[in-house]
């Protein structure tokens, strides 16, 4: 990571809220208020709303404009209220973390006090990547197990014409952990209206 002075850093605010019934002003407000007393110089505030943060990044456009902006290094650090503002899993979380992380811009999250410029910020994000790894063995299990049960009931895995529990529960489980529809499609070679299809049952 390079050295970026604090008072000189630029930082992208990303806010969400799940309806639309709901509003982004009060989160922005609170994070324009900690960039305003670190110096910090607000270069884009995005947000997505009445939106889950169990979608994916294909269905978050503000949230897709972040990483397409990060990967530019519009900023240098990316400003969220809260660590569900993100994501839902643990596994999606890292995901995200890493992307940025290798594209050389931090985080900041504020009610959570996580900020990996510091030590303790990259300790955290340590254990969450610790976590993340064990969710994607445990999901990976699961599914392997539902497959092994399906087939001994005489159920084929792969492109059916009626969906079976096994196929919409990996599809369910995948979707959990932060996978795309394009790509559940894929790993389970499916179509992506049967994935859909299996989200809406």
């Amino acid at each position: 990571m390079s050295f970026i002075s604090p008072k000189s850093r630029r930082v992208a605010i990303y806010a969400r809220v799940s309806t639309s019934s709901q509003t982004v002003e009060n989160q922005f407000q609170e994070l324009r208020e900690v960039a305003q007393r670190n110096g910090w110089q607000i270069v884009a505030e995005l947000s997505d709303s009445g939106i889950s943060g169990a979608k994916g990044r294909d269905q978050r456009p503000a949230f897709d404009q972040l990483l397409k902006r990060a990967t530019r290094r519009e900023f240098d650090l990316i400003m969220v209220r809260a660590i569900d503002r993100l994501g839902r899993s643990i596994q999606h979380l890292v995901g995200f973390m890493n992307d940025i992380l290798a594209m050389d811009v931090d985080l900041y999250v504020h009610q959570q006090a996580i900020d990996t410029t510091t030590p303790s910020g990259r300790m955290i994000f340590s254990i969450f990547s610790a976590l993340g790894e064990y969710e994607r063995e445990l999901i990976s299990e699961r599914i392997m197990a539902g497959q092994k049960r399906a087939r001994a009931q005489g159920v084929k895995i792969g492109r059916p014409s009626k969906l079976n529990e096994a196929v919409r529960t990996s599809v369910k489980l995948l979707r959990d952990g932060g996978m795309g529809i394009k790509e559940i499609s894929k790993r389970l070679k499916i179509g992506v209206g049967s994935v859909y299809a299996s989200l809406a049952a």
